[in-house]
């Protein structure tokens, strides 16, 4: 199939001023990572390539479903421009592609929708887009002048004209005038306004603390509800238990499970939504917990994708407003199909980056319970008591 638009992501292995930068984690999830996720989920995006010369990085981004295009040492050094890294990413992978975007590891908070943003501008009929925040700062020179201003008058914010600020998130630019310049922007540009709030470029530690303290908010304010989505689907180890098993001496099993889960679960079936258990196990402790809550489930599937596909189609859902809940690597085919895919907080890595939101419950600790929570867009406090079952 013909790549129309391509997004690059560079991500180099010798940052100075943070070490390990673009494999350091914020919000449970690497940096690189993050990007991916971001220009995966955006609806114009059809491939996405991570140039790189660091194993780390590539394994990274290879967990999150990017390509990966092996950078030279000669393009990775400290003088190397993310130019240069475009146009072998797209002599080496895409060459046929007709718009390349540039989208940053630094910017954290960077969202699918500004991936979109800048893509839909060039789409559109620009030559070359940027995101871009909206700033009503003065601007001084080290010499006391001022830059956007005279400082002898001070004008309300509202009487000022409007200025926008480069974020350095995500650019996007036609292929053959970015071939022909050499550079992001030329012809007609076009800056894509963001939101301000989640403008944040990691170049040295302090910044790197900043966006930690700020992911869990930035990250829960992912906007999910009733409107978005008709099923929700539910792995059950990892998921819907603590993925611990104890075994006594006769053999039997038992499992534990979160009652705020169970009131989750029934606050979002009373609201209409379709919920459903996909589980890999035979035993019969998951057809117990699924009568327990009154939900069908399906067992022992191997390949999980294939049938949550056929689930879907059977009862007329569409895959892309279906969410899933998962932990573990067999979730990842069917994080690739939906449009909803939600990573338990202890998930694996891969399942992390994987995710367009991590919840801040574990499974088997109040995970399904905030996912409905943020479904409904009110609280489920009741029933944090652990219920142990027995298989």
């Amino acid at each position: 199939m013909r790549t129309r638009v391509v997004a690059v992501i560079p991500a180099r292995g010798g940052s100075k001023g943070v070490p390990g930068k673009n494999v350091t984690e914020v919000g449970g999830r690497p940096l690189v990572a993050r990007a991916v996720a971001a220009a995966r989920a955006a609806g114009h995006v059809d491939r996405v390539l991570v140039s790189t010369d660091d194993p780390l990085i590539a394994s990274a981004a290879r967990d999150a479903g990017a390509e990966i295009v092996d950078r030279p040492v000669a393009l990775a050094d400290d003088t190397a421009t993310s130019e240069s890294a475009l146009r072998h990413a797209l002599d080496t992978a895409a060459p046929e592609a007709e718009v390349v975007l540039l989208v940053q590891c630094t910017s954290p908070f960077l969202s699918a929708d500004d991936v979109d943003g800048v893509a839909a501008a060039v789409l559109g009929g620009a030559d070359s887009a940027f995101t871009a925040a909206v700033s009503h700062g003065f601007l001084w020179r080290p010499d006391g002048t001022g830059v956007n201003h005279d400082p002898a008058t001070r004008p309300r914010r509202q009487d000022r004209p409007v200025e926008l600020l480069e974020t350095g998130a995500a650019y996007a630019m036609r292929v053959d005038g970015f071939r022909r310049t050499g550079h992001r922007f030329f012809g007609r540009v076009v800056p894509v306004a963001v939101d301000p709030a989640r403008t944040l470029e990691i170049d040295e530690p302090a910044d790197l603390d900043r966006a930690r303290l700020l992911a869990p908010l930035v990250d829960h304010a992912t906007s999910i509800g009733l409107a978005d989505v008709d099923a929700l689907v539910l792995d059950f180890d990892g998921t819907l238990t603590d993925d611990r098993v104890v075994v006594d001496q006769d053999g039997r099993e038992s499992v534990t499970v979160h009652r705020g889960d169970g009131l989750g679960i029934a606050a979002l079936r009373r609201a209409g939504l379709a919920v459903v258990i996909l589980s890999t196990e035979q035993n019969p402790v998951v057809s117990a917990r699924a009568r327990k809550l009154n939900i069908p489930a399906l067992q022992g599937i191997e390949a999980k994708g294939v049938a949550l596909a056929q689930w879907c189609a059977d009862h007329g859902h569409d895959l892309a407003r279906t969410a899933y809940v998962g932990n573990d690597v067999n979730d990842l085919p069917c994080f690739d199909i939906v449009g909803w895919p939600i990573a338990v907080a202890d998930a694996h890595h891969s399942v992390r980056a994987r995710a367009r939101i991590v919840t801040a419950a574990a499974g088997g600790h109040g995970a399904i319970r905030e996912v409905a929570s943020r479904l409904l867009g009110k609280e489920i406090r009741d029933g944090s008591d652990s219920l142990a079952l027995h298989r």
